[in-house]
């Protein structure tokens, strides 16, 4: 039997050990990421013979979690160079969708899970995205979204710290010092979108309730620092909604 998930000091290690690599190695990140959010999402409802709709899936990474979980899992991408496989032998383009988060060609109410991990702030319009993600979503299913505020120490990406002093900004040093620009390009592919946003969306959409609001990476003890304002958009480095399709 799989341990239920824990939000322990040593697994918020184990995961930041994991990021630091995140360039270098990106199948120990990601791998170790989606077991982890699976894990998590386990906590909100059963996965078995589920179907899962991954909103900017990616290469696949989480494909695998989520079939060891019982799922059925398909992704969504807008980018097809971004669906060249990240796991060794896999087909990804296999269960595979190329759309626009924002407008998912999927029928209304025919979805268990809608997920999406470190999405939102790469779409011009947040909100909308997470509208169309609640609309697929059938009545009593589950909503799982996260995503790096742009004030958080990772906001701006490879660019990051210099984002703080303006994405503009960031991405020309970026740019200088590399020789080429970012793959995250400020005000097309990478958005400012806060925590506080995304908590009043969850606050006041008609269509689905909010079960929990995540520091997604902190231990359970330090999920305090969602409630201070301020601190949050910083200290909180990665915000996931829960929400249940009403």
């Amino acid at each position: 039997m799989t341990e239920p998930h824990k939000a322990t000091l040593q697994r918020s290690i184990t995961l930041f050990q994991a990021f630091l690599v995140e360039q270098t190695d990106p199948d120990r990140f990601y791998t170790a990421l989606a077991k982890d959010s699976v894990g998590q999402l386990s906590k909100y409802g059963p996965l078995r013979d589920q179907l899962v709709l991954d909103v900017g899936g990616g290469p696949g990474y989480f494909a695998d979690a989520f079939s060891k979980a019982g799922a059925r899992y398909v992704r969504l991408e807008p980018d097809a160079g971004d669906m060249a496989s990240g796991v060794a032998g896999e087909d990804s383009a296999v269960g595979a969708l190329r759309a626009s988060g924002m407008e998912l060609p999927i029928r209304t109410g025919s979805i268990d899970v809608c997920y999406s991990s470190n999405v939102l702030e790469h779409v011009p319009d947040p909100p909308r995205m997470l509208d169309e993600m609640v609309r697929v979503t059938r009545p009593g299913g589950l909503i799982y979204a996260s995503f790096t505020p742009w004030l958080s120490p990772w906001g701006g990406h490879e660019t990051a710290p210099w984002h703080y002093f303006g994405g503009h900004y960031a991405a020309r040093r970026y740019e200088r010092r590399n020789g080429k620009p970012p793959k995250n390009k400020y005000r097309h592919s990478l958005h400012p979108y806060s925590v506080g946003a995304a908590l009043r969306w969850a606050r006041t959409t008609e269509h689905a309730t909010r079960l929990d609001a995540l520091a997604r990476y902190h231990p359970s003890w330090a999920q305090w620092i969602l409630k201070v304002p301020a601190a949050r958009e910083v200290l909180s480095w990665n915000l996931a909604l829960v929400m249940r399709k009403n």
